[in-house]
């Protein structure tokens, strides 16, 4: 029977990818990490990772392993905490968050959830859900779109979006712009495969017959100054821009068209829900949250 040590030991592995770092993850040599995989390996008569120098890349029978060696450390760490704090769910959750969730509304929602320790990564909706399927994470929370089967979806908030520039752009002011005026604009967007790029890309691009510069950036910041700067037209969330609104560095272009979008509550199907986990979902998932809205 594998022994929690070793299980450990492989699920960092795993997560990490090589031997230091998941040492390093839960505090252990390299050398006592190594000797509990080779003895987990023994015990289980299989190779468990493909070494490819200097990494280690989960083969089939480790992937197989891994759901079930996460649902098993999980459900020990809720025994662990079970009477903590008079049984209110504690521990710690390791949170993904796009951009926009991750600057403007997570630090809100941490905040008000008591005994929560959260690790929080922030990426574009396509990399957490990648690092959620490898079990890296325990949640996210994103602002795209995702079809994967092994992942289940939650809508827990929706979001408008707006068309910005800087105030004396010359659509800035005009009333029924429509799409096809903006041909020919410079333009300021997100990466690839973030959940604004996608909505421009889906929403916004087909009705342009031209487009002039393009510039990719991967922070909303970075984006939004760019704008003020008069580099382009953006679309981007009104809570990441309502304080620059308010200040008049940037003007909404009045399109005849809105756009909103849904922002998603994300988890493996085969994760086990832990006491925390739940309490967290609970907290921010609401009856009101539960008709999916078409998204533009």
């Amino acid at each position: 029977m594998p022994t929690l040590k070793q299980l450990n030991a492989f699920v960092a592995i795993a997560r990490n990818g090589n031997l230091g770092d998941a040492a390093n993850s839960i505090h252990l040599s390299k050398g006592a990490v190594s000797q509990a995989l080779a003895e987990l390996e023994l015990r289980l008569g299989t190779r468990l990772f493909d070494r490819v120098h200097p990494r280690l890349r989960l083969n089939d029978q480790g992937r197989q392993l891994q759901v079930l060696a996460e649902d098993i450390l999980d459900r020990v760490e809720d025994v662990r905490h079970m009477f903590d704090h008079g049984g209110s769910p504690v521990g710690t959750l390791r949170i993904g968050a796009s951009q926009t969730i991750g600057n403007y509304l997570l630090p809100r929602l941490l905040a008000d959830i008591s005994g929560l320790d959260a690790k929080v990564s922030i990426a574009n909706s396509q990399q957490l859900c990648e690092r959620l399927i490898r079990f890296e994470l325990d949640l996210a929370l994103i602002e795209g779109r995702t079809d994967d089967p092994d992942l289940e979806t939650r809508i827990w908030r929706r979001d408008e979006m707006l068309l910005v520039a800087r105030p004396d752009h010359p659509l800035a002011g005009r009333q029924g712009v429509a799409l096809a005026d903006l041909s020919g604009c410079d333009w300021i967007l997100r990466e690839p495969k973030s959940g604004s790029r996608a909505q421009f890309d889906r929403a916004i691009a087909p009705h342009l017959v031209s487009m002039g510069k393009v510039l990719e950036l991967n922070s909303i910041e970075a984006l939004i100054l760019a704008v003020e700067q008069g580099l382009g037209v953006t679309l981007v969330s009104r809570l990441a821009v309502e304080s620059r609104l308010q200040q008049k560095t940037l003007a909404i272009l009045a399109v005849d068209q809105c756009f909103t979008r849904t922002l998603k509550l994300v988890w493996h199907r085969q994760k086990y829900h832990s006491a925390l986990m739940d309490h967290f979902i609970a907290s921010i998932v609401t009856d009101d949250t539960a008709t999916t809205p078409q998204e533009t």
